[in-house]
Parts: C-alpha cells; sequence; structure tokens
C-alpha cells in the first residue's frame, strides 16, 4: 500500500507545449514550455516544500524519456501543491527571462 504523506510530482505537469491528455496538469497560461526537473525542485523548495528527486524516472505515458520526478510533502491536496508549484515556476521564468532590446 502506497504511503499517503507524499505526493509525485512530474515536470511534464507544467509543460505549455503538451496537451492534457499528454499529462499537462495546469492551464496553458500557468505553463511554461520544456520545463526541467531542476526548476521545478528549485520552485518547491523556494514554496518550502521538502523534496526528493529521482533523475532516472520516466513518466508513464513516455516511458522512454527520462524526465525524473519528484516526492514532495503532501501537506495540502495535490492539486493545489502543483498549482503553487506553476505559479513559482512562471515567476522564475518571467524573471530569468533577458527583456528583448530594440535596435536602431
Amino acid at each position: 500500500m502506497r504511503k499517503q504523506d507524499k505526493a509525485i510530482i512530474w515536470p511534464i505537469y507544467f509543460d505549455q507545449t503538451k496537451t492534457r491528455k499528454k499529462g499537462r496538469r495546469v492551464p496553458r497560461n500557468l505553463s511554461i514550455p520544456y520545463p526541467k526537473i531542476e526548476e521545478v525542485e528549485a520552485a518547491t523548495q523556494k514554496l518550502g516544500i521538502k523534496t526528493e528527486i529521482s533523475i532516472d524516472a520516466s513518466f508513464p505515458k513516455n516511458p522512454w524519456q527520462k524526465t525524473g520526478m519528484i516526492k514532495v510533502e503532501k501537506k495540502m491536496a495535490k492539486e493545489q501543491i502543483i498549482s503553487n508549484i506553476a505559479r513559482q515556476l512562471l515567476k522564475a521564468r518571467s524573471t530569468a527571462a533577458p527583456t528583448p532590446t530594440k535596435k536602431k
């Protein structure tokens, strides 16, 4: 029997390039293109959630891709955790992206 105190989070949950059928769990406006496991881990740590990372795990719908997964401490509902991580990822990507400058 699986423990109920941890939730598994996959990077594909936040991938803007994937459909909901292929595994995305957040709305497109909260998702980012091609999230990395390191970004998801950084977002969970910024939120103060304890994590365990498994780098060579593959999402069940894509067993040939080793995307990694994160086990997070489940203090709230999984959907709420996913939503909070998505907002943090979006915030991190928007501040990390350089602003384009106009050439004259």
